[in-house]
């Protein structure tokens, strides 16, 4: 069994950051990529922010710049830095780690909220 635990959402005044964090634990021998998502209401999850065991990172192009995704292989973890928040941000945010494993196996956590206030 896996479970991903998620940390750090909150509400916060536009401009202001934010660190998230997502913790793997349980049967798991390697994972390859760590993603963030997000979920705004009434709209569709999209990718956020991704990083490869090797440390490549891609974001959305509405993020670049501004987030910061990262990683810690001993410790299982997946972190999101978000800084210079705007309103549009807000949402719920997912992580989504994918196993180094034939077949890959994808495990998702439960969600943080992150409000962004005027």
């Amino acid at each position: 069994q896996v479970q991903l635990v998620e940390s750090g959402g909150g509400l916060v005044q536009a401009g202001g950051s934010l660190r998230l964090s997502c913790a793997a634990s349980g049967s798991i021998f390697s994972i390859k990529t760590m993603r963030w998502y997000r979920q705004a209401p009434g709209k569709q999850r999209d990718l956020v922010a991704a990083i490869t065991k090797g440390a490549s990172t891609n974001y959305a192009d509405s993020v670049k710049g501004r987030f910061t995704i990262s990683r810690d292989n001993a410790k299982n973890t997946v972190y999101l830095q978000m800084n210079s928040l705007k309103l549009e941000d807000t949402a719920v945010y997912y992580c989504n780690i994918a196993t180094d494993t034939w077949p890959s196996y994808n495990y998702w956590g439960q969600g943080t909220q992150v409000t962004v206030s005027s």
